[in-house]
């Protein structure tokens, strides 16, 4: 019964990720045939390249259909009842102190921690980064501070919307600390340093963050899930970048302390 159920919504969602990907496949090709006028190598592995992305997109968009964004809701629904917060029979008081939902950024950072170590375009990107720096970078040194960084970041917005504070407030502070952090951290790690901002909004990340922002702001009394509810990708992207540059300085000064005990 259920398999039966979902075969349709299989189907649905195949001819739309098919018609989304469509237009790639066009350029891809068009650039190829009437731009660089090569033939393709290899075509029965590139097509059957493209049979299994949009499979597994398909199956990916129907999981987070049918379970990320569910589960996200429901945790921050069931860590925001009366019940849970002040206990057993108890109504949500007119005021709400940010103090109350502590256990909500606590999920949060870990939530966040867990599936940014989880992203496999950072793992990717983590890999590449060790190669190129000849180990300078570690590959789980990158992967932690990153997801340091989101854990800080989700845990924070979280704390804004309980608060109800404007974003913009938040947002200018933490990118003037970047610039300010950027003239001090070996240049080096810049460029990586901003990039693992947009690695980190990645496909296990985003689901489950939208739908905790979406589901916190549904339930705090005065948000609005429209106006509080989205904004957490913004801290997630923004926190990274302090982190990871952070990181740098960190293993710079103990290499030059080494160094210099070695002189």
């Amino acid at each position: 019964m259920i398999f039966s159920s979902l075969i349709p919504t299989f189907i649905d969602t195949l001819f739309s990720t098919v018609r989304d990907v469509f237009p790639i496949v066009c350029i891809i090709f068009g650039f190829q045939f009437a731009v660089l006028r090569q033939p393709i190598a290899n075509v029965r592995r590139i097509v059957f390249g493209f049979v299994y992305v949009l499979i597994g997109l398909s199956l990916f968009l129907m999981g987070l259909e049918l379970a990320l964004f569910p589960l996200g809701e429901s945790m921050a629904v069931q860590l925001t009842t009366p019940e849970f917060l002040f206990g057993e029979g108890e109504t949500m008081p007119l005021v709400v102190e940010w103090h109350h939902y502590y256990w909500v950024y606590v999920f949060a950072a870990a939530i966040g921690f867990s599936t940014t170590v989880a992203e496999p375009s950072l793992i990717a990107v983590a890999i590449k980064a060790s190669q190129v720096s000849g180990g300078a970078i570690s590959v789980n040194g990158l992967r932690f501070s990153v997801a340091l960084g989101v854990a800080m970041g989700i845990s924070l917005g979280c704390y804004r919307i309980v608060a109800g504070d404007p974003i913009h407030y938040y947002i200018i502070t933490g990118y003037v600390f970047v610039v300010i952090q950027t003239y001090f951290a070996p240049k080096f790690i810049v460029p990586l340093a901003y990039d693992s901002g947009g690695v980190t909004t990645s496909t296990v990340t985003v689901p489950l963050v939208t739908a905790l922002g979406l589901g916190l702001a549904s339930t705090v009394p005065g948000r609005s899930p429209l106006i509080d509810g989205f904004g957490l990708i913004a801290f997630a992207s923004l926190f990274p970048m302090i982190t990871v540059m952070g990181y740098a300085q960190i293993t710079q000064r103990l290499a030059n302390r080494q160094h210099a005990q070695e002189e």
